[in-house]
C-alpha cells in the first residue's frame, strides 16, 4: 500500500498549485467569476492530477531507464494503481466541471481530459507534443470562461498556452541537456508572453487617479516578475545548458506561472484577485524543495 507521500510525489501535488490560476483568469476575462468558479478551478486541479498520474504510467519503463527514483519504478506505487487514480481523477474532474458549470463546462472539460490523455499516450514524444500540452493549458483557461463569454477569455487562454510551449519544450531536455539555441527561444517566447500579459484589457471601473494607476501598474509589475524569475533562469540554460539547469527552468516555469495567471487577472480589472492568484507562486517554489514539480 503506497503511503501518502508516494501519490503526492506521482501526481506532483504541489505544482496543482499553478492550476487554479488558470480558470480564474479566464473566469475574471470572460465576466464569469462567481460561485462556480472554485468549483471549476478544482474540476481543473484533478484533471492536472489524473494527467500527471498518467505520464508516469505512460512512462514507467523508460523512467526505469531515466529516472528509477520515481514512485512507479521504485516499486512504492504499483502501475495498476498509478493508471486507476488516473482514470479516477479524470472522471471525477469532468463530473465536477459539469456539476458546477452544466453543459457549456462540460464541452470544455471532456475535451480537455481528451487532450491530457493524448498528451501523455501519443503526442509526448513526438513534435507534437509541446502545441498538445499547450492545448491542455489554453482549454483550461476557456474552463473558467465558460460561464460567461468565452471568447473573451481567448487571449488569456493563448498567452497561458505560449508559455507552456516553452515550459514544454525545455521539459523535453530535462536528462540530456539542451542546445543553448532552444533555450534562447523559449526565453524569447517568455518576453512576449509577459509583454502580453501586462498590456490591460479595461479600464479601472472608479474614477479615483491614484486607484487607476495602481490598476494600470499592477499587470505589469506582475507580469515582470513572472518574467524576471521564469526568464533568469532559462538564461542560466543558455549559460550552461546541463540537464540540471534545464530541469530548473522548467520547475521555475511551473512554479512561476500563477505570477503570470495573475497578471492576467488583474488586467481583467480583478487587482486583489491577480494579488492572490500571484501568491502562489513563493508558496510553489517552497513545496517544490519538498516534491519535484517536474
Amino acid at each position: 500500500m503506497p503511503r501518502p507521500a508516494d501519490l503526492a510525489e506521482l501526481v506532483r501535488a504541489p505544482a496543482a498549485l499553478s492550476v487554479p490560476g488558470d480558470v480564474v483568469a479566464g473566469a475574471a476575462a470572460a465576466g464569469a467569476l462567481g460561485r462556480r468558479t472554485p468549483a471549476l478551478a478544482a474540476a481543473s486541479v484533478l484533471l492536472y492530477w489524473a494527467g500527471m498520474a498518467a505520464n508516469d504510467w505512460a512512462d514507467r519503463r523508460l523512467d526505469a531507464v531515466e529516472r528509477p527514483e520515481r514512485p512507479i519504478p521504485s516499486g512504492r506505487v504499483a502501475p495498476g494503481l498509478a493508471f486507476g487514480l488516473a482514470a479516477g481523477l479524470t472522471v471525477a474532474g469532468v463530473g465536477l466541471a459539469t456539476a458546477a458549470g452544466g453543459r457549456r463546462a462540460a464541452a470544455v472539460a471532456l475535451p480537455l481530459a481528451a487532450t491530457v490523455w493524448a498528451y501523455d499516450l501519443t503526442a509526448k514524444n513526438t513534435a507534437a507534443g509541446p502545441a498538445v500540452m499547450a492545448a491542455c493549458r489554453g482549454l483550461d483557461v476557456l474552463l473558467g470562461g465558460s460561464g460567461g463569454r468565452p471568447v473573451r477569455a481567448l487571449p488569456a487562454a493563448a498567452t497561458v498556452a505560449a508559455h507552456t510551449w516553452t515550459v514544454t519544450a525545455l521539459s523535453r531536455r530535462e536528462v540530456a541537456g539542451a542546445e543553448p539555441a532552444l533555450a534562447l527561444r523559449t526565453l524569447a517566447g517568455t518576453a512576449l508572453v509577459a509583454a502580453s500579459a501586462a498590456v490591460a484589457t479595461r479600464r479601472p471601473a472608479t474614477g479615483r487617479p491614484a486607484v487607476r494607476r495602481v490598476a494600470a501598474a499592477l499587470p505589469v509589475a506582475l507580469a515582470a516578475w513572472y518574467a524576471a524569475r521564469y526568464g533568469a533562469a532559462q538564461a542560466r540554460v543558455v549559460a550552461d545548458p546541463t540537464a540540471g539547469r534545464v530541469r530548473a527552468a522548467v520547475g521555475a516555469g511551473i512554479t512561476g506561472l500563477p505570477a503570470l495567471q495573475g497578471a492576467l487577472t488583474a488586467r481583467a480589472g480583478t487587482g486583489l484577485l491577480g494579488l492572490a492568484v500571484a501568491a502562489a507562486a513563493p508558496l510553489g517554489r517552497r513545496l517544490a524543495r519538498r516534491i519535484s514539480p517536474t
